[in-house]
């Protein structure tokens, strides 16, 4: 008999690339990976993808890499926030990524925001996060992203290398 466990993601179901819906509602997942305490940031980009019409599901504060991605795979999300003011995004961010691929979730694109060097953005994009968005960044700009990325195919496993503001 084989277990399987609840809290480490299993390829449950694979989906392939979902076509996109252009300017349509999505499904976006906002989580703070790691120790780091300070939601007020993720609560605000929170707040303005759901003002712009998006459906938000907030995991909440200090959830593991296997959390977050049995979360978007659970709530069948398209996108994933990530936010980091711990200075751990370099490991927790690919991390995620890598879990989602493992997953089967070649086709959630995967964002960042938080106190990111401009030097640690590279690896983060190989690693496949489509954007990063610093403090300040205005709510309009993450909306457009959304926008964009919602009429590519750029998920974390498509390997296109495209990124937000290339």
């Amino acid at each position: 008999m084989r277990f399987v466990s609840i809290s480490t993601p299993q390829a449950l179901h694979r989906r392939s690339y979902t076509h996109p819906i252009m300017g349509g509602r999505q499904r976006i997942v906002i989580a703070k990976p790691g120790l780091d305490g300070h939601d007020r940031g993720a609560k605000v980009v929170a707040r303005a993808l759901r003002d712009g019409g998006h459906e938000v599901i907030y995991t909440g504060l200090r959830r593991t890499p296997e959390q977050i991605v049995r979360t978007v795979m659970d709530e069948d999300a398209r996108f994933v926030g990530l936010s980091s003011l711990s200075g751990a995004h370099s490991h927790l961010f690919p991390k995620i990524c890598k879990l989602l691929k493992e997953s089967g979730l070649n086709d959630v694109v995967v964002f960042g925001g938080g106190i990111i060097p401009e030097s640690d953005r590279p690896p983060l994009y190989s690693a496949g996060v489509r954007a990063i968005f610093g403090p300040g960044t205005p709510s309009t700009e993450i909306l457009d992203f959304v926008e964009e990325a919602s009429s590519r195919d750029c998920g974390v496993g498509s390997g296109n290398g495209w990124f937000w503001g290339e």
